[in-house]
């Protein structure tokens, strides 16, 4: 019995808190031109003091749950993709399962940075189509503001708080009909670690640390790699840039995204972008990206849909997946 994994619903969620560049301004030297002409980030949600990822990502998964018409019981697998979590340990997914009651199946964590939604979404198709589980919680969350250093303009003005959350459940292909993920890429290259880190962690400094990179490099590597990954799964599912509907990346730098789609020839007006008043929410970008164009009518049940990101590591990859 072949079974596929689809989306069957998704939620998000942002803190209230909002922090625009001119806030920003007051704090470093920077200006909201200088931001908005380098990124095309206008603002930021930052999480309020005592407000954690893991509350993040309860709050998307049950606006998920939601849509999908589905009980916290109903779920037996969760999944967060996060570089930013409650505790050390246990996972925080974990504690996502604990505050919804869910109390089947299996939580885990994945840390691939800015690309663990990516990641996370390969291997819930994984455990889905093999069978071991039937409906999974998957979830991108972020407190990115927890690590940066608000002394350096080059990282601070960049990322913001977030969670995106899907519902995604084993079908039969026939109940399916064409839905799912279809194909996923994966890659690193631990060799570029020192484009983009954090100065800190358990067993080195005993610190969480701060955010430190090299953004030109950083920028050159993201559009090659990308770019790769979108065309090899592309050449994977036997389809072409004019066969894709919507183009959701994560949402790094406008500049970047602009990049990519002049590289593959894509169509303006294929990409949902949300980063001018999100910024970089890491492992949440493509789950809230992908939610907008649901909740306002763009991606409808049957659009072709491709997802990519790059992250630290560093790691990259993209995913296609039929609504």
């Amino acid at each position: 019995m072949s079974l596929k994994a689809v989306v069957l619903g998704c939620g998000t969620y942002l803190p209230e808190r909002v922090l625009t560049n001119d806030d920003l301004a007051k704090r470093v030297d920077t200006s909201d031109k200088w931001i908005r002409e380098r990124t095309g980030i206008r603002e930021r949600h930052i999480a309020a003091e005592g407000e954690f990822t893991s509350d993040l990502a309860v709050a998307a998964s049950r606006n998920a749950l939601e849509m999908a018409g589905f009980s916290p019981s109903d779920i037996d697998l969760v999944v967060v993709a996060t570089t930013t979590p409650d505790l050390t340990f246990p996972a925080t997914a974990a504690i996502v399962q604990a505050k919804l009651g869910i109390e089947n199946g299996a939580a885990f964590d994945i840390q691939a940075v800015c690309s663990g939604f990516i990641y996370a979404l390969s291997t819930v198709e994984k455990f889905l189509t093999s069978g071991q589980h039937k409906r999974a919680l998957l979830i991108g969350a972020e407190t990115f503001s927890r690590i940066l250093d608000w002394e350096d303009r080059a990282t601070c003005v960049l990322f913001g708080d977030g969670a995106g959350a899907f519902v995604m459940e084993a079908q039969k292909e026939a109940q399916a009909q064409g839905r799912g993920v279809i194909a996923s890429y994966l890659r690193s290259d631990g060799r570029l670690v020192d484009l983009l880190y954090v100065d800190g962690g358990v067993s080195t400094t005993k610190t969480a640390g701060h955010v430190r990179m090299q953004g030109n490099r950083v920028f050159r590597e993201a559009v090659v790699r990308i770019s790769e990954a979108m065309e090899t799964v592309a050449r994977q599912a036997g389809v072409s840039a004019n066969d894709i509907d919507w183009f959701v990346p994560h949402q790094a730098n406008e500049r970047i995204i602009q990049g990519v789609v002049k590289k593959l020839d894509l169509r303006p007006d294929q990409v949902i972008s949300t980063i001018a008043g999100q910024g970089n929410t890491s492992a949440a970008s493509i789950p809230l990206a992908y939610c907008a164009g649901v909740n306002d009518g763009r991606i409808k049940p049957g659009d072709l849909v491709m997802l990519e990101a790059m992250g630290g590591g560093l790691t990259w990859g993209a995913a296609l997946l039929r609504a």
